[in-house]
């Protein structure tokens, strides 16, 4: 009985899902592709776009409140907002999920 132990644990180790080495590392001729995304994803998350967000959310809620904007089109621009600033912790999430 004593032996069988460690082969149950090696066989678990050997089911167990992991992520596939192939998706660590970037294919060959990316380098451009992952860089010109670097730069799109510094640019949607930088100071500017901060800002731009501040006011935008800023806007449609005084909108809102006075009553010159449907409370359907503000939430959808708010919880897009949230989407749009949230987004590395909702991969983050599902890829801990899935992993």
């Amino acid at each position: 009985m004593k032996r069988m132990f460690p082969a149950l644990v090696v066989l678990a180790m050997l089911i167990h899902p992991t992520v596939a080495f192939a998706q660590a590392v970037d294919p060959a001729g990316s380098g451009p592709i992952v860089s010109a995304l670097g730069w799109l994803q510094g640019t949607l998350l930088g100071n500017v776009a901060t800002a731009v967000a501040v006011m935008a959310v800023a806007a449609v809620g005084f909108m809102m409140l006075t009553g010159r904007l449907n409370w359907r089109f503000g939430a959808t621009v708010i919880i897009g907002v949230f989407i749009l600033f949230g987004a590395a912790s909702i991969v983050a999430g599902i890829q801990g999920v899935a992993a």
